[in-house]
C-alpha cells in the first residue's frame, strides 16, 4: 500500500507528462519554491451562522453545498519538470546490470511538460485562496476557475512543502468565502463533506465522517492529519474538508491507495494548521520550522514495560543529532518524552507536530522518562533544515569521496520511509568506484545516522582513509565501503 498526495500519477492526479502516461514519484511532486510576495491585506471571512442540520439532525450537506459551494475553485497548472533517475524507463537491460561493478545509469537530462488539476477555496474576498503545495509545485502558469466559470491568473504568494499548504492570490474582488472551523471541536464519527474537482469532474461534493485524528503518517513529521471516509480522489487536492455545520476543518491532501484511487483512507490538514502557515507565506513568502534533532519512534507494549512504563504512551527517543537543540538539552536514546508544554504525548506524532510548528528559538518544555523516573527538561528549539537546501559536493582529501548529495525533501522522505538521510545527485571518485549511484539515499556514516551535510563534511576533516555508508536503493539497504585511501 501507498500514500499518494493526489497528485502521483496520470490516472491518479490529471498529469500529463510530454504526451504519455507515466507515474510520477512522489519526490516529484511536492517542491516548488514560492515566490516573494508583496505586502498586502487579508479580508477575513466573515462571521456567518452555522447551517442547520435537517429535521432528525441529519448534516444538511445541500444547504452547506449551496451556500460554500462558490468559494471552491478549481486549479489548474502547466509547468516543466526535470527528468530524474526515477522517471528511467522500466527497461529489462537497466534491471538487469543496476548496481553491477563498474555499470552507470545514464545520467537523465533535460525537462518535460507537464498539466496538473487540483482544487482550492478562497479566504479572502479579496482573492486569496489555500490550496496544496504539490498541486502547484514547479508550475510555470496557475490558473483558477471560479464557480461562475472565471477564469483568473494566479500568483502563487508561497508554498511550504513540509505541511503541502499554497496560497494563491487572484485579482478579484468581493468574492465569496469560506467561513472556517475549529478542528479542536469535531470528534471521531461526526459528519464531514468535501467538495473539489475529483479527476476534472468539477463542484463534486462527498459526504462521510472522521476516522480518526492527529494521525501521524509514515514519513510525515508536522502534520496531525483528519483521517475521514469521504470520498476524495486525484483533483481533490486542495479542496476543502467541512464539518456538518459549514465550516472548513481542513485541506484534502492524500489518499491512502494501492491503484491510486479513492479506497475508504483519506487525509485532511487541519485547517488551524494551514491557517499558521499561510500567516507567514502571505508575511514573509516561506515558512521556519523547527527541529528537535532526534529520531522517534513509537511504544508498543513490550517496549513500555522494558522501560519501567505501565501503558505505551510517549515517544521514544532512539537516536539523537549530534550538536542539535536535543543533544544540547542533554537527551539520549533511550529517553522517553511523556508530555511537552504540559500536554500528555501518546505518539511520536504528537511530538512532531508541536515541534515542527514552532518557530526556531522557541523554547519548550519537556518531561521525559528516564532510569524509571521523570526528569523535566527545556530544550530552546533549532531551525530545521530547509528542503530545498543547495546541493553539497563532498570531497574527502587526500582522495575524493565525490559525491553531491542534499537533504531529502518531506515527500522523498515520506516514499523512502525515513525521517532523515542525504539524496544522492551525483557519484564521482571513490563512492562512483564503491557502486553508489544517483538517487541513492545516504543514511548513515560509520554507523552514525546522517541528517545533514554538515557531519560527512566534519567526519572527512580527519582525512580517513576509509568509510562506510549505508545506502537505500528502492526497498533495499546495504553498508557500502569506501576507499579514500
Amino acid at each position: 500500500m501507498k500514500l499518494k498526495p493526489m497528485a502521483a500519477a496520470l490516472a491518479a492526479a490529471g498529469l500529463l507528462g510530454a504526451g504519455s502516461a507515466g507515474a510520477w514519484s512522489i519526490s516529484q511532486l511536492l517542491h516548488r519554491t514560492g515566490d516573494q510576495p508583496a505586502a498586502m491585506t487579508t479580508a477575513a471571512s466573515p462571521a456567518a451562522p452555522p447551517v442547520a442540520p435537517m429535521p432528525g439532525g441529519a448534516p444538511n450537506f445541500r444547504a452547506i453545498v449551496d451556500r460554500y459551494g462558490p468559494a471552491v475553485v478549481g486549479v489548474t497548472v502547466d509547468g516543466a519538470r526535470k527528468l530524474d533517475v526515477a522517471d528511467l524507463p522500466d527497461d529489462p537491460f537497466f534491471q538487469f546490470f543496476r548496481g553491477l561493478p563498474g555499470f552507470r545509469l545514464p545520467r537523465p537530462r533535460g525537462e518535460v511538460p507537464f498539466h496538473g488539476q487540483g482544487s482550492g477555496f478562497v479566504i479572502g474576498a479579496d482573492g486569496l485562496i489555500l490550496t496544496n503545495a504539490h498541486v502547484v509545485r514547479d508550475a510555470r502558469e496557475v490558473t483558477v476557475k471560479l464557480h461562475d466559470r472565471r477564469e483568473f491568473r494566479a500568483k502563487v504568494v508561497g508554498v511550504d512543502p513540509v505541511t503541502d499548504v499554497a496560497v494563491l492570490k487572484i485579482d478579484a474582488r468581493n468574492l465569496p468565502v469560506v467561513a472556517l472551523g475549529d478542528p479542536n471541536q469535531v470528534h471521531v464519527g461526526d459528519y464531514v463533506l468535501a467538495i473539489g474537482a475529483p479527476y476534472g469532474f468539477e463542484a463534486s461534493a462527498t459526504q462521510g465522517i472522521v476516522s480518526a485524528k492527529g494521525r501521524s503518517l509514515p514519513g510525515d513529521s508536522y502534520v496531525p492529519f483528519i483521517q475521514t471516509d469521504a470520498a476524495v480522489n486525484p483533483g481533490n487536492s486542495g479542496g476543502p474538508l467541512f464539518d456538518a455545520s459549514g465550516r472548513v476543518i481542513g485541506i484534502n491532501a492524500q489518499i491512502y491507495s494501492t491503484s491510486g484511487g479513492f479506497q475508504g483512507l483519506a487525509f485532511a490538514i487541519p485547517i488551524d494548521v494551514a491557517l499558521h502557515v499561510k500567516d507567514q507565506l502571505v508575511a514573509k513568502g516561506h515558512i521556519e520550522h523547527a527541529r528537535l534533532g532526534v529520531t522517534l519512534q513509537d511504544l508498543n507494549q513490550s517496549l513500555a514495560e522494558s522501560f519501567g512504563l505501565k501503558s505505551p504512551d510517549g515517544a521514544l527517543v532512539s537516536s539523537v543529532v549530534t550538536d542539535s537543540a536535543a543533544a544540547r538539552a542533554e537527551l539520549k536514546p533511550g529517553d522517553v518524552i511523556t508530555q511537552i508544554d504540559g500536554q500528555p504525548v501518546h505518539t511520536a506524532g504528537d511530538v512532531s507536530s508541536r515541534v515542527g510548528m514552532a518557530a526556531p528559538g522557541e523554547r519548550v518544555r519537556l518531561a521525559i522518562w528516564r532510569d524509571r523516573a521523570t526528569r523535566n527538561v527545556e530544550v530552546k528549539l533549532d531551525a530545521a533544515p530547509s528542503p530545498s537546501a543547495a546541493r553539497a559536493e563532498l570531497d574527502g582529501a587526500p582522495g575524493k569521496l565525490g559525491l553531491a548529495v542534499r537533504p531529502l525533501t518531506h515527500d522523498e522522505q515520506l516514499q523512502a520511509h525515513t525521517d532523515h538521510g542525504l539524496l544522492v545527485e551525483d557519484a564521482g571518485g571513490a563512492a562512483a568506484l564503491a557502486g553508489v549511484e544517483p538517487g541513492d539515499i545516504v543514511l548513515a556514516l560509520n554507523g552514525r545516522p546522517i541528517t545533514s551535510v554538515e557531519q560527512i563534511r566534519r567526519a572527512l576533516v580527519s582525512h580517513p582513509k576509509h568509510v562506510a555508508l549505508l545506502i537505500q536503493r528502492d526497498d533495499q539497504r546495504i553498508f557500502v565501503p569506501i576507499n579514500l585511501g
